[in-house]
C-alpha cells in the first residue's frame, strides 16, 4: 500500500485498541489514545525504511534517504543469507527485512528500551519522529507542499507539548507498565503494532509481503503471505483509495469514539 493509507491503517487499529481497553474496563487516558494514534501512524510507514522512493525517505531530509540506502543494503544483505532454494532471486532489500514481525518486535523494544533509559530526550525524540511521519503519511498534500523545516517545527511542538500532557499525574506515562521507574515503556507498544500493520497491508497487495521471517515455509524462508491472488490489488489502486481508506476513517473514527465513551 501506499504511505497514507498506511498511516490511516496504523492510526486506527490503536484507536480500535483503545475501544478494546475500553470495552475490557480499562479505558486508555485520552493522552495516550492520541499520542498512540500519531506513534502507530507514523509507524506504520517505517518498515519502507529500505525503499527510497518511500515516503519516509523524504522525511528528514539527506539524514532519511542515507539511512534508507544503508537499509536496503543490510536487508538484500540478510536475504541472500538466509534465503531458501525456493526463494526468488533478487536485486535489493524492498520488502524483506523490514517487513518482517521480528523486525516489527526489535523496534518496538528498542524504543521502548530508549524511552526506559534515555528520560525526557529519548521521549521527545521518539515523538518527534513519529509525529513528522503521521504528518507525511496523514496530511501527505499539505506535508508535500510545505517546506520541511515547517513540518520538522510542526513535530516538534507538536512532541514537546504532548510529553507535557503525558507527564501530567493520571495523563497516560504510566499507561500498562506502573512500577516506579518504568513510566513510557508502552511507547514500543504502537510501535509494534503500526509495523505489523503496515507488513499485513502490504500482504493483501499483488506481491505479498514475508511477515513470518525467519519461519520457513515449505521451500521458501522468505514466503510472501497474502490472500488468494483474486483478490490481492495493486498499489495506489482504485480498491486502496476508494475501498480500504475509507474503511479505515470509518473504523477509525468508530474506534475513537468508543475508547472516549462517546458511542
Amino acid at each position: 500500500m501506499m504511505g497514507p493509507a498506511h498511516s490511516l491503517s496504523g492510526a486506527a487499529a490503536w484507536l480500535g485498541v483503545g475501544a478494546a481497553t475500553a470495552a475490557a474496563g480499562h479505558p486508555m487516558p485520552w493522552p495516550v489514545l492520541v499520542v498512540g494514534a500519531l506513534i502507530c501512524a507514523g509507524a506504520a510507514l517505517a518498515p519502507d525504511l529500505d525503499h527510497k522512493a518511500a515516503t519516509i525517505s523524504r522525511a528528514f531530509g539527506p539524514i532519511s534517504r542515507g539511512l534508507c540506502e544503508i537499509v536496503d543494503k543490510l536487508s538484500y544483505a540478510v536475504y541472500q543469507a538466509t534465503k531458501k532454494p525456493g526463494d526468488k532471486r533478487r536485486t535489493g532489500g524492498h520488502r524483506t527485512l523490514t517487513h518482517t514481525w521480528l523486525w516489527a518486535v526489535m523496534i518496538g523494544a528498542g524504543a521502548s528500551a530508549l524511552a526506559f533509559t534515555g528520560g525526557r530526550w529519548a521521549v521527545l525524540v521518539i515523538l518527534f519522529i513519529h509525529v513528522v511521519l503521521a504528518v507525511e503519511g496523514l496530511l501527505w498534500r499539505a506535508a508535500r507542499v510545505s517546506s520541511d523545516i515547517l513540518v520538522w517545527l510542526l513535530g516538534a511542538t507538536s512532541a514537546w507539548i504532548l510529553a507535557d500532557i503525558l507527564n501530567k499525574p493520571g495523563n497516560g506515562s504510566d499507561w500498562l507498565f506502573t512500577s516506579p521507574g518504568q513510566e513510557y515503556l508502552w511507547l514500543g507498544v504502537p510501535i509494534v503494532l503500526g509495523a505489523l500493520v503496515h507488513d499485513i497491508g502490504d500482504a493483501l497487495t499483488v506481491s505479498g509481503c514475508p511477515v513470518l521471517w525467519p519461519i520457513p515455509v515449505g521451500r521458501k524462508r522468505w514466503y510472501p503471505i497474502g490472500p488468494p491472488k483474486a483478490m490481492r490489488f495493486r498499489a495506489g489502486s482504485w480498491v486502496e483509495l476508494k475501498v480500504l481508506m475509507p474503511v479505515f476513517m470509518l473504523l477509525g473514527g468508530a474506534g475513537g469514539a468508543a475508547a472516549l465513551g462517546v458511542i
